[in-house]
């Protein structure tokens, strides 16, 4: 009984051990993507997203938004959706339930 015991954590080290040697190289790419990626912006970073900010309203108004390729398109949905999405699911969170607020 204890050769089987001895025997079943040599085999769950060993697993242990080539899980962390394979995980480790994705693991460096996910930590060196979130340190990028994950930064608030700085503050030379402001002007450019207002400047973003204005000429999203002024392509609104002027409808250049027509002359989008089905690809340009489709994307913009797919982006739009998720982020409704995320907005969906957090007010359910908030709520606590699907239907309702818990008065």
């Amino acid at each position: 009984m204890a050769q089987c015991i001895c025997d079943l954590i040599k085999k769950a080290l060993g697993v242990g051990n080539a899980a962390g040697t394979y995980s480790k190289p994705q693991l460096a790419t996910c930590w060196h993507d979130a340190r990028v990626e994950l930064v608030p912006p700085i503050p030379a970073e402001i002007p450019a997203t207002s400047q973003s900010l204005k000429k999203i309203v002024s392509n609104a108004k002027t409808g250049h938004f027509k002359q989008l390729t089905i690809k340009e398109a489709l994307l913009n949905g797919l982006v739009a959706t998720g982020v409704w999405m995320w907005l969906y699911n957090d007010e359910i969170i908030g709520r606590q339930g699907i239907i309702g607020y818990d008065v």
